[in-house]
């Protein structure tokens, strides 16, 4: 493998075909494969389904062709670690292990979507799950900074976990972030699918190198590049920088060199653009995260047809499923848009109050006087 990643290096290399499985179990194998399949599929069968029946009226930012990070993500990730992540949501939705079916009603507009059917995909959050995404740029990184800081004043050992692309990472809150992380040694885990386009501008274009990994070290943050379609090498890449985030070594952050095949937003192809070749598209398709791993699992005889064929069938059942527990879901009847953005009930300011009343806001004004406030 070539020792100094970028996107320009990676093109050079032709077939990949350094993904080991050396370590790995067979069970292991067969549920990264699995779950890499499941995210395939369910986004190439909305994909499908978005026309021209024009049911989902919201943006979908598909990512056909980045299924290994998020396959990885779901075998390291626990129940209460929080995971937030930018527009290009549904792989780490999907990595927290958020219902499958309640991302279709909420794309459907459906009243038992995730978010009641008004977040649509791009702001989609599963509370249960702790999963959250949003889709300004940059904003899973810095609200994930936040949850860290909380973890490590509670002395707990969840982790924070935010996803985004490198485009995030030409935005100021993205470096304050690194800085704060690493000053601080919060319990953050930052995770770059660096997909080289952001919408169709070429990240040389916006940045004087790709490599965000060597900036970042110097404000103490460890970096590591991977090759973002190994899911192996994702897996054990994460599983390492998760296990040293919870023993407390501080943040860490992974720049996976990857690719959608898609278009940057909708069904619809943007290759009117002009913006990338098709050679280019053609390499990543060439080396396509889950035939990668399916080779070398079918090499060592740990899967076959039979088993990729029910793997196949379950996951279209399940996909099935999904779609008509959306369609079959009511709209929202009643929406109360007040709610939806402030909470009038307030139980902290109402306590401020009454031991303001009680004098001890006084007292505190004093106290203030004596002290460095």
């Amino acid at each position: 493998m070539i020792e100094l990643l970028s996107h320009h290096t990676i093109t050079q290399i032709g077939r990949y075909s350094d993904l080991s499985l050396v370590g790995i179990s067979p069970a292991l194998g067969s549920a990264l494969l699995r779950q890499m399949l499941r995210l395939r599929r369910m986004e190439e069968a909305l994909h499908a389904e978005y026309h021209p029946a024009d049911e989902m009226r919201c943006p979908i930012h598909f990512c056909i062709g980045q299924e290994a990070v998020p396959a990885a993500l779901s075998q390291v990730v626990l129940l209460d670690d929080h995971l937030f992540s930018h527009h290009r949501s549904h792989g780490y939705y999907f990595a927290k292990g958020a219902p499958l079916r309640e991302l279709f009603a909420e794309i459907y507009g459906r009243e038992t979507g995730a978010n009641g059917g008004k977040a649509g995909s791009q702001d989609i959050s599963h509370c249960e799950s702790h999963f959250f995404s949003g889709a300004i740029l940059a904003g899973a990184i810095t609200i994930g900074v936040g949850a860290a800081f909380g973890f490590q004043r509670r002395k707990s050992r969840q982790i924070s976990i935010s996803g985004f692309g490198e485009g995030a990472t030409d935005e100021g809150a993205f470096w304050e972030a690194i800085a704060f992380s690493g000053k601080q040694k919060l319990p953050i885990l930052f995770v770059i699918e660096n997909n080289r386009y952001a919408t169709f501008s070429d990240q040389l274009k916006r940045q004087q190198t790709d490599n965000i990994c060597e900036r970042v070290r110097p404000f103490g943050v460890r970096a590591t590049q991977i090759f973002g379609n190994d899911v192996i090498l994702a897996y054990n890449t994460i599983s390492q920088e998760v296990e040293r985030l919870r023993n407390g070594d501080g943040p860490a952050l992974i720049e996976a060199y990857t690719y959608r095949w898609n278009s940057h937003v909708g069904p619809e192809d943007d290759s009117i653009n002009r913006y990338r070749s098709a050679d280019e598209i053609a390499f990543w398709k060439e080396n396509c995260p889950i035939l990668i791993l399916e080779e070398k699992l079918r090499a060592m005889g740990w899967v076959d047809d039979e088993i990729v064929g029910r793997m196949e069938a379950e996951i279209a059942k399940e996909i099935a499923d999904n779609f008509r527990f959306a369609k079959e879901s009511p709209f929202p009847t009643s929406i109360d848009w007040n709610r939806s953005n402030f909470e009038l009930a307030s139980p902290l300011a109402d306590q401020l109050l009454r031991e303001a009343e009680q004098g001890k806001y006084n007292q505190y004004q004093e106290e203030a006087k004596l002290g460095p406030y």
